[in-house]
């Protein structure tokens, strides 16, 4: 458990990071307008620190490390979720700095961010997978 509460807080730790970021690199660039790096924090905050509070839940009540799918959930999903973190922050920081992008950079971004989504989509699943056969483990004990 004490595992997944300092993961919990390292997105905490990046999640407050990335707000400030976007608070002073959005007022240091005088952008007024809407970003994606408006969204760092809230992915950071809520996919991280709250996903890994309720992981550590979980993970007391439940057998969930004992279940086949659990690992490669914290593998996919720790590498899913800071790529696309790291995507709205590239697509964020073209958009405050006005960067004109060539359709191939623009499409490079999209597909990376897509690739990241994928990543994360498939850690959520791996996720639910090891909760439902953790809870069904815990039901027949």
């Amino acid at each position: 458990m004490k595992k997944y509460l300092n993961i919990a807080f390292a997105y905490l730790l990046a999640g407050l990071a990335g707000g400030v970021f976007f608070r002073e690199f959005t007022k240091f660039n005088a952008f007024t307008g809407v970003t994606a790096l408006g969204f760092l924090h809230v992915h950071l905050l809520v996919l991280g620190m709250v996903g890994f509070l309720l992981v550590a839940l979980f993970s007391h009540v439940l057998p969930l490390e004992r279940q086949k799918a659990f690992r490669p959930f914290l593998i996919v999903y720790n590498i899913g979720l800071p790529f696309t973190v790291a995507m709205l922050a590239v697509r964020g920081v073209c958009e405050v700095l006005n960067t004109p992008l060539s359709a191939g950079a623009n499409a490079a971004i999209s597909g990376l961010a897509g690739i990241a989504h994928i990543l994360l989509s498939l850690g959520l699943i791996l996720l639910f997978s090891a909760l439902r056969r953790a809870a069904a483990e815990a039901e027949t004990h």
